[in-house]
C-alpha cells in the first residue's frame, strides 16, 4: 500500500517572502514604465494564489494587457535570485522529511510558476526526499486538480495534504483528501482541522489523519 503526503510549499515548508520581494524590486527597476513598489507584506498577502490572481492584485495599476509581461519578468528574475539566495526553511525541515520518508512518499503541489519548486529543491539539496511535484505554472490547473493529478499518476492508496491557507484546505477538500493545517504559515482555516505548529509534529500526526484515496 502506497501512502503519500502532499505538501504546499510557501508557508508550509519555507518562507521566501522577503527574498521574493527583493527579487521583484530588482525586476521592476528594469521596467521603468512600471511604478509599483513591492514589500514583503505584499508578497505574503498573495501567497497561495495563482499567478494571474497575484498579477491582478499587485499590478492593479498596470494595464491588463501589460500585466502578464510584467509578471513573467518578475518570476524569471525571482527564480534566478532564489536559486542563488534561497529562502528561509522552517525549523526541522530536513530532519522531518527524512523521518517521514521512511514510511511515506512525499510530494509538493503549489500554485507557483515553473522553476520555483525546482529552485527550492536544488538550493537545499532536497530532491531525494520528493518523488514528484506539480504546479499551476506547468498545468494551468487549479491546485485541487493538481493534487488529484499527483495522487493519480503516483498511484497512491492513501494520502493527506499539508498546507497553510484556506485555499489549501479548499483544494484538499476538492481532491477528496484530509487536510493538516500548518500554522507556521500565512493563513487561517475556517474549519476545525488537525494542525501543527512545528514541522516535527507531523511525524506523530500524519498516521492519524491519512485516509484512503477515493
Amino acid at each position: 500500500m502506497k501512502k503519500g503526503i502532499l505538501f504546499d510549499l510557501d508557508g508550509t515548508l519555507w518562507d521566501s517572502s522577503k527574498e521574493v520581494a527583493d527579487s521583484w524590486l530588482l525586476a521592476l527597476r528594469e521596467l521603468p514604465d512600471i511604478k509599483v513598489e513591492i514589500t514583503m507584506e505584499d508578497i505574503q498577502s498573495v501567497m497561495g494564489k495563482t499567478m494571474e490572481e497575484i498579477a491582478s492584485i499587485l499590478f492593479s495599476s498596470v494595464p491588463k494587457e501589460r500585466r502578464k509581461e510584467v509578471l513573467s519578468h518578475c518570476v524569471k528574475v525571482e527564480n534566478a535570485y532564489l536559486e542563488q539566495h534561497g529562502g528561509q526553511l522552517f525549523e526541522g525541515l530536513e530532519e522531518t522529511l527524512k523521518k517521514l520518508r521512511e514510511t511515506y512518499s512525499l510530494f509538493i503541489v503549489s500554485n507557483c510558476q515553473v522553476g520555483y519548486i525546482e529552485t527550492f529543491l536544488k538550493h537545499y539539496n532536497l530532491e531525494a526526499y520528493f518523488e514528484d511535484f506539480e504546479c499551476y505554472g506547468a498545468t494551468g490547473r487549479p491546485k485541487g486538480e493538481n493534487i488529484k493529478l499527483v495522487v493519480e499518476r503516483n498511484h497512491l492508496d492513501m494520502a493527506v495534504y499539508v498546507g497553510d491557507t484556506q485555499g489549501d484546505y479548499d483544494s484538499a477538500v476538492f481532491a477528496g483528501l484530509p487536510f493538516i493545517h500548518a500554522r507556521t504559515g500565512y493563513g487561517r482555516i475556517e474549519a476545525a482541522v488537525p494542525y501543527i505548529q512545528k514541522l516535527e509534529e507531523l511525524t506523530g500526526l500524519v498516521e492519524r489523519c491519512i485516509a484512503p484515496v477515493a
